[in-house]
Parts: C-alpha cells; sequence; structure tokens
C-alpha cells in the first residue's frame, strides 16, 4: 500500500478485501475513508461501528482500529500529513484557520457514531469521492488546488451532517502548552518523560509522537529532554547549594558516576569540573 512521508503529503488509495488485511494498528498520518461498498463492523478505538456502502469514517493518528468485513468490501482512502494542510493555508477559509481539520479529525464524537448523511449529501459525498479518483492520475496529486478543495468538500458534509444529527463537537486537540508543561514538572522522573508514557498520558499515538513534536517544536523529543535536564543540572551545580551526589539523586540518576558520565557527554568536562568553572 502507498506509503506517506515528508515528500509525500497526499496519497489517494483504493482497494477490495474480503477479509481486512491489517490488524489493529494505527498511523502517524490522517485517513478519510470512504466505504464503496460492501458491509461489516468498524472496530475503531473502544466502538464497534456497522458500516455499509456510502458510509464515512475519519481517522486520526491517535486512533487504533480495523474492519471486520462481512461482505467484500471496497475501500477508498485519502491519507494525508499535517503539512497537507499547513501548506495551503492560503487556500483555506478562516474558519479551518482556527479549528484545523487535523484537530476535527480527533473529535471523539467521530469515532462513538455512524454519520447518517440524507440523500443530497450521499449523492454529494459519491461525486466527490469519484472526482478525486479521476484526478489522482496525475503524478503530485499532493499540489492539486482541485483535489484540496474537494476534500475540504468532505469536511463541510461532515459538519452538516453533525448538525442535522445534533452531534456536539466534543474536541479532542493537542495542548502544545499541556505538553511542555508536563515535561518540565516531570523531567526529574525519568521513567515519566519516557515517549511511551508522555505519548499515552496525552492519548497520541507511540509512533506519532515523535514527528509531532519535532514538526511542532523544530527539535527532536530526546533533544528537548537532554537540553532541559543539562540545563537544570548546570544551575544547580552554578549555584552551588547541592553535592553532586545529591544532584544526581534529584534527576533520577543510579549514583554520582552515572551523572557524571551523562554530564561529559553532553558538556565535554564532568560536574566537578564545570563547578570549578
Amino acid at each position: 500500500m502507498p506509503i506517506l512521508n515528508q515528500f509525500k503529503t497526499l496519497v489517494i488509495d483504493e482497494f477490495e478485501d474480503e477479509k481486512f488485511h491489517l490488524p489493529p494498528h494505527t498511523h502517524t498520518y490522517y485517513e478519510i475513508i470512504y466505504i464503496k461498498k460492501g458491509s461489516g463492523v468498524h472496530h475503531l478505538n473502544n466502538n464497534l461501528l456497522p458500516y455499509k456502502s456510502g458510509d464515512l469514517f475519519v481517522i486520526s493518528p491517535e486512533d487504533e482500529h480495523y474492519f471486520d468485513i462481512k461482505k467484500s468490501t471496497r475501500f477508498f482512502y485519502i491519507k494525508f500529513t499535517d503539512n497537507y494542510f499547513n501548506s495551503k493555508q492560503n487556500l483555506t477559509c478562516d474558519e479551518f484557520l482556527i479549528h484545523t481539520p487535523e484537530s476535527f479529525m480527533r473529535d471523539k464524537t467521530l469515532k462513538e457514531t455512524v454519520l447518517k448523511l440524507d440523500d443530497p449529501c450521499k449523492t454529494i459525498l459519491k461525486n466527490t469521492i469519484e472526482n478525486i479518483a479521476a484526478y489522482n492520475c496525475k503524478t503530485d496529486v499532493s499540489t492539486s488546488p482541485i483535489v484540496f478543495y474537494q476534500i475540504l468538500s468532505i469536511f463541510g458534509l461532515i459538519k452538516e451532517t453533525m448538525r442535522s444529527q445534533n452531534l456536539i463537537v466534543k474536541g479532542n486537540s493537542i495542548d502544545n502548552e499541556q505538553i511542555t508543561s508536563y515535561i518540565h514538572q516531570n523531567i526529574y522522573n525519568p521513567k515519566l518523560v519516557q515517549i511511551k508514557v508522555i505519548a499515552s498520558h496525552f492519548n497520541i499515538a507511540e509512533t506519532y509522537f515523535s514527528a509531532y513534536f519535532k514538526r511542532t517544536f523544530t527539535i527532536s523529543y530526546r533533544d528537548y529532554i537532554h537540553n532541559l535536564r543539562t540545563t537544570l543540572i548546570e544551575k544547580r551545580i552554578h549555584n552551588n547549594q547541592l553535592p553532586i551526589k545529591q544532584i544526581a539523586y534529584e534527576f533520577g540518576f543510579t549514583d554520582e558516576s552515572h551523572l557524571s558520565n551523562y554530564f561529559k557527554k553532553r558538556k565535554n568536562m564532568k560536574p566537578t569540573d564545570f563547578k570549578k568553572t
């Protein structure tokens, strides 16, 4: 199946399965999934959502899902990364600049309910999917304004359907300030700032967290942690109020030697030498 990367921000894919070819899984990207034909049950997080021809699902990186196919199903996938919409802000209406499609796709309501599109919306959705499929012969569909607006129209259909079903947007966006606050509060406990722990704490897929963090903060998560920890250790040493052994204990190192090796690797000198300078 086509794979997304930093050079390919949008991929259109269509295939038919009698038995879904993947186990329960997560992604590092977003998916809009349209059911062209077939039926079964969509296992989405902890929800069982019966599906049939014409149904639509949105999947964000935090979601785990797979399809239990009852009747041979033809899937139409629209896969994209964060960069797809970020690179086209000049084409996006003000509403989507404030509430991005990515944050909208994380809405919990969309994981708990099968949308019931009325007949006009069903027809528009089907035609939109066919338009995108027809244009997919282009060499780089990700740069096409035509496809971009077609995808935006799908979000319009989803919003209109949610309003008609009186579905309330619960929201589930990532709060970057809370992430940095969590890191600064728990930097003294190495276990709590492990990627798998912080990703789980914020309900973000572990495979997605590192890529998201680097894209958002322009530094890798590992480097951010090392830089913060080293800076704080430097301040402790500079203040000259605590012995090295106690600083090691405060930051979760096994002993003074462990801290010394860690510090030397990043500052090219031992804590005791740094203390003298």
